[in-house]
């Protein structure tokens, strides 16, 4: 029609025709001088992707997935998928490992149909109010949980709850829940422990790596080497990374409530988990803001895929805590350990990723040389690469009964037996004496760094005869050397130290270097001994702690032998071991500036305890 009236002549037609071929044909040749735009948001056929490369990528997915895991990856939830129920993986009084919690107006939601909600233990041996603890009935009743706190609905509930619908009822398929990505710690603790480094530290984070780190971990095999063989995987520090932590949520604490007057707490926490995000009370109630519904619209959720919740009071319900120990990490603890899932238990190895990752934050030189990289090691590499939020991590051995008595490894002095000598004997007396309380007495304080001292100087001076007579029968340099090669060397006196801390003159660089190199670890109860968590296990790797004589608390002695160390406590002149433990007390002075202490006796335990003999 163009032609026949005229509009376009045939000269400007062909004219056109050659313009259109010569900008088709500058397009391929220069298109690698193009602008690239902004195109997230364009929605893009996809690419084909030729032959020999599908083939490639789909041998490779198979291999991946019958390697790593036979579950199904964590997805963000879309508006238009249906709600995953929630599924407890490992659960002990205190301690609930969740896949798939919800949280709307502040109510944690788990999502079970009639038969799955059976799985589910008591509400209040998973949580509570979360209220600040005082021993009373009336309080005691105030941190029971009520269906505000948490409570078990049906899909067809969660549906009603947080999807869109028309007006004539018919459900659409929007819902309103938003993932929050990624693994996390949800604290539901008052700040009222969280404050003290060892609360923090020694029982907080303790419990979250042993359920963590065991949760993930393949149990035990029976068949393993047995457990007083150093080749039994109950003496091994190295083994399979556990799946990454990305935030930490302090649902009842500011920013303030969870951090430590002397700093250890958040020191401690950036120098194992630097890549943590942290958020405290004030994040959480934004999060509760952002559910609560508009006028006409249904309520939002919050979707968690993987989270650990923890609660205080919860595990004081359970009997381990509650009855037996008073440290809410001992029920993830030896629920990790009665499912053989704690690996390296005779020396921490499950513990051993926070300390080492300590040792290197704080420079400690003569620890960080058991972190120079193997070839096992990096055999080991590529399976434990965790990407950031892109696997969903199994969990081994859980589902499976509890092991029989006979199977169960516990930690002991028989097992500590077995490992290897310290090269120097180091006391690191943790000095309180500028403390406001809870301190020696002056005179008894000054005895022990006496006796200690001259312990030390006696030890050191055997040592120097020995090697000088070595010397001397060995007639030259060469030969002592050789000698020192030779089995005959365990027989050789070590070398002593003695040092008195007093951590408010000490960095925290310090600190921890001081406690990575300690053989004896000596103090009067208190916040100090926390550093324990952070020695180097050995054979002699043990805790002295004084108390108040009659004074007894399970704080450092369950610690300590958690991590297979030996722990005595002290009544000035008596000593108790785990054999005849004493039960817990508080007497009049247990917090006072009068505890005795008599020093001879002190050095002669230490001396007792290298030598064999305790």
């Amino acid at each position: 029609m163009l032609f026949r009236h005229g509009a376009l002549s045939r000269r400007d037609a062909f004219l056109l025709l050659i313009g259109a071929a010569s900008m088709h044909l500058s397009s391929i040749l220069f298109s690698h001088h193009v602008q690239l735009t902004d195109q997230s948001n364009v929605q893009q056929p996809e690419i084909p992707v030729p032959i020999v490369t599908v083939v490639h990528r789909q041998t490779q997915t198979q291999t991946v997935t019958s390697l790593v895991t036979h579950t199904p990856k964590p997805q963000a939830i879309t508006a238009s998928d249906h709600l995953p129920v929630t599924e407890l993986l490992a659960h002990a009084p205190g301690w609930s490992l969740f896949r798939n919690l919800y949280m709307a107006n502040g109510t944690l939601f788990i999502v079970a149909d009639e038969q799955g909600r059976k799985k589910f233990p008591e509400i209040r041996m998973m949580t509570s109010t979360g209220l600040e603890a005082v021993n009373s009935p009336e309080n005691i009743a105030s941190r029971e949980p009520t269906p505000e706190h948490m409570r078990i609905i049906s899909p067809q509930e969660a549906r009603e709850r947080w999807a869109l619908t028309k007006p004539g009822g018919k459900e659409t398929a929007i819902n309103r829940v938003l993932t929050v990505e990624g693994n996390t710690l949800l604290f539901n603790d008052p700040k009222q422990f969280l404050r003290h480094y060892y609360h923090f530290v020694a029982e907080l984070f303790f419990g979250v790596q042993a359920f963590w780190h065991g949760a993930f971990s393949t149990p035990v095999s029976l068949s393993s080497p047995p457990p007083n063989s150093l080749i039994s995987p109950h003496f091994l520090t190295t083994h399979p990374s556990a799946p990454p932590l990305h935030r930490a949520i302090f649902v009842h604490s500011n920013a303030d409530g969870w951090r430590d007057d002397p700093g250890f707490n958040s020191y401690f926490l950036r120098g194992t988990l630097p890549s943590l995000i942290v958020e405290h009370q004030k994040d959480w109630e934004d999060r509760i803001a952002a559910t609560r519904p508009s006028r006409g619209q249904p309520e939002r959720a919050w979707h968690f895929p993987t989270v650990l919740f923890t609660d205080r009071s919860a595990a004081h319900r359970g009997a381990m805590c509650g009855s037996t120990t008073q440290r809410t990490a001992s029920e993830a603890w030896d629920y990790m350990r009665l499912k053989g899932k704690l690996r390296g238990l005779h020396v921490g190895g499950w513990w051993a990723p926070l300390r080492e990752a300590m040792w290197r934050f704080a420079g400690a030189e003569e620890a960080i040389s058991s972190l120079l990289p193997t070839r096992s090691s990096e055999q080991e590499k590529p399976q434990n690469v965790m990407h950031f939020m892109s696997e969903n991590p199994e969990v081994l051995g859980i589902t499976d009964s509890t092991l029989a008595q006979s199977e169960v490894v516990d930690v002991g002095d028989e097992y500590q037996k077995v490992l290897p000598m310290p090269n120097k004997i180091v006391i690191n007396y943790i000095s309180r004496q500028s403390s406001h309380h809870r301190k020696l007495i002056g005179e008894d304080h000054e005895g022990m760094v006496q006796a200690l001292e001259e312990l030390v100087a006696r030890k050191n001076t055997e040592r120097k005869k020995y090697l000088a007579r070595v010397a001397i029968l060995d007639g030259d340099e060469d030969e002592r050397k050789r000698r020192a090669l030779t089995p005959e060397a365990e027989h050789v006196p070590p070398e002593w130290e003695f040092h008195e801390l007093e951590a408010e003159k000490m960095s925290k660089d310090e600190q921890i270097q001081a406690a990575a190199r300690t053989t004896i670890m000596l103090g009067v109860h208190g916040n100090g001994l926390t550093h324990l968590v952070f020695m180097k296990p050995n054979r002699l790797s043990t805790v002295i702690e004084l108390f108040y004589p009659g004074g007894f608390a399970h704080d450092y002695y369950w610690t300590t032998r958690a991590l297979g160390m030996r722990h005595y406590a002290v009544w000035n002149d008596t000593y108790h071991s785990h054999h005849d433990k004493p039960n817990v007390d508080y007497p009049e002075g247990f917090q006072g500036d009068e505890i005795p202490v008599h020093g001879p006796r002190i050095a002669q335990l230490i001396e007792d305890r290298v030598n064999g003999r305790t």
